[in-house]
This record gives structure tokens, C-alpha cells and sequence, in this order.
């Protein structure tokens, strides 16, 4: 690798970040080790990482690094779309889906000593529009519904204190309510759900798989829907998760597309997250960008990918 200038734009206020902030200047001397001079760029606030990436990237910097969970990383992969500067991720959060994907060192410091090592590839990324609002991408995925639901009810002081515990609560504390269905159409072909999952990768949550067919390498999105009005619908589907046994079961359909649009026929407001952050509500559009971003990767998990994608093609 022969980025020497690097910018690590972090999230001050992250789960795995706020309270040490001693790790970021270790990190610095790790990277430093490598031949990596790194400075550290705290954001500004939400939504303002994206601008802070093109600033960097306009002042020359080799590498950005985005230090802490999917949000932060969400937000720098924004700003970077299309530019040939490599990114390279720091889990620094709550679920740290990406980094988990990747089979990276959830450690920061070990994850950091990673760096040198790790090899750049150009990925798709996903393109979504809610409403009229402009495009804005995604790496992970694109929830709408339950998932989203979920999300929007979180006790965010809980989520600081507990982490992922916090989903669970929120996911438990929804069991018996009402689900809004709504319209799903993938590649001209229409379906019904009530949680779409459009995903890029396997991980869902840092615990499970969902998408289990879904690759970064690949230029399509894995979509997943599940049918049911009632939330206790989908305690059978958690053990098709658990299982890997999902794509079996009635009620979800399992499918790759490139194109995905969901709306609500009569205008409910159904939410959505994207890469773990609350989004907005339906309707939204989403397509597969392909060569959007160098993503700095482990050399194992892209022998292991592209092995995966070979096969895949050839089925």
C-alpha cells in the first residue's frame, strides 16, 4: 500500500470512541509504524463527515480512514464516491457491520496494524432516493419496515450504555404490534412485504446473516422480503435466520436485483434505515452503482469473495 497521507475523519460521540478517545492517538502511532502519517479530523456533527471526506481528498490526503460505527462510515463513503482515494475503516461502533463483514479486527489498535496489509478493490455501492430527496449511497444496506421500525424506536441512552442490547429491547418491545405491508418492485417484477431488506452484504446487525447470497464484489443488491401484518409473524423467521434456512420458508423471498423500489399504495408512513441509521419513510428508490468506491480490504476476504463470485456466476 502507498497511501502516506492519511485524514481519520472519526465520530467523537461513537459507543466504541467517546470515552477513548486515547485509542485514536495509539492508533496514530500505529499507523505511524507503517509509514502512515495520519491526522485526526473529528466530525462536525451528523451528516457532516461526507464534506469532510472531499475536503481531504481535495487536499491531497492518500487515504481516508473512517473511525467509528456503520453511520460515521456511511457518511464518509458519501463523500467519496467516484474519487479514486482509497477508504480503509476503523469499527469504532455499535454493530460494525462492515468491519464484521470483512472479518476486520474489531479492535481499533488491531485493526489499525491491519492497515498496511489490507488491499485496495473497487466496489458497486447502492444508490437510494427517498421521496424526491437527492441520491445518496450506501455500502451495507437499505432497510424499509419492521427493521426501520425498530430503529426509530430506539432508547438511544440505552444503545450508548448496552449496544446492540438496545436493538433487542426495541425489537422485543414491538412483538405485538400491527405491520403496514406495502409494494415492492424488483427488476419490473412486483411483490409484497412487510420488512424489505435490499443488502450488499451478508451481515445484518453484527449477529446474524440475512442476505446470505450478497457480496460487496458483486454489482446487484440481495433483496429479502418478508410477508405479515403482525410483528410475532417474524419470531419464525429469527429462527430461519438462525438457521440459515430462511430462503425455505413461506412468507420470504429471496432474490437479486439491481433495481428496487417500495412504496405504500394508500401513503402510510413506513420507515427506513440505511447502513443502521434512521432515514425517513417510503417511498424510496434504489439502484446498484457499480464502480463507485476503492474500498482497502483483507487480502484473505478477497480471495474468499472473489472465489464466491466466480461460482455464483457460474449456477
Amino acid at each position: 500500500m502507498h497511501a502516506k497521507r492519511a485524514a481519520i475523519i472519526y465520530n467523537p460521540v461513537a459507543r466504541g470512541l467517546s470515552r477513548r478517545q486515547h485509542l485514536l492517538q495509539r492508533t496514530i502511532a500505529v499507523l505511524a509504524r507503517q509509514g502512515i502519517e495520519a491526522t485526526l479530523i473529528p466530525t462536525k456533527g451528523p451528516g457532516t463527515a461526507g464534506a469532510q471526506a472531499r475536503k481531504q481528498i481535495d487536499a491531497g490526503r492518500d487515504l481516508i480512514i473512517a473511525a467509528g460505527g456503520d453511520g460515521t462510515i456511511n457518511e464518509v463513503a458519501n463523500g467519496m464516491v467516484h474519487s479514486g482515494v482509497p477508504l480503509a475503516i476503523l469499527p469504532g461502533g455499535t454493530a460494525n457491520v462492515l468491519a464484521r463483514e470483512m472479518h476486520l479486527p474489531i479492535h481499533l489498535e488491531r485493526a489499525a496494524a491491519q492497515i498496511s496489509n489490507l488491499r485496495p478493490v473497487r466496489i458497486a455501492a447502492g444508490g437510494l432516493r427517498i421521496g424526491s430527496s437527492d441520491r445518496r449511497c450506501f455500502l451495507c444496506m437499505a432497510g424499509a419496515g419492521l427493521d426501520a421500525e425498530i430503529v426509530a424506536r430506539l432508547n438511544l441512552d440505552l444503545k450508548a450504555a448496552t449496544g446492540r442490547f438496545a436493538y433487542y429491547i426495541a425489537g422485543f418491545s414491538h412483538v405485538l404490534r400491527s405491520l403496514h405491508e406495502f409494494e415492492v418492485t424488483v427488476d419490473g417484477k412486483r411483490y409484497q412485504a412487510s420488512f424489505a431488506l435490499v443488502s450488499r452484504v451478508r451481515n445484518y446487525g453484527g449477529d446474524l446473516e440475512i442476505a446470505r447470497g450478497a457480496s460487496l464484489l458483486r454489482n446487484d443488491f440481495e433483496i429479502v422480503l418478508f410477508r405479515g401484518t403482525e410483528s410475532i409473524r417474524y419470531l419464525p423467521y429469527l429462527v430461519g435466520v438462525t438457521l440459515g434456512q430462511l430462503h425455505r420458508m413461506k412468507g420470504c423471498t429471496v432474490l437479486n436485483g439491481r433495481s428496487v423500489t417500495c412504496h405504500h399504495p394508500h401513503g402510510h408512513d413506513v420507515y427506513v434505515q440505511v447502513d443502521g441509521e434512521l432515514a425517513g419513510t417510503l417511498p424510496i428508490t434504489a439502484e446498484v452503482l457499480p464502480d463507485a468506491l476503492t474500498l482497502l480490504a483483507p487480502p484473505e476476504y478477497l480471495a474468499r469473495e472473489q472465489a464466491y463470485v466466480a461460482v455464483a456466476a457460474c449456477a
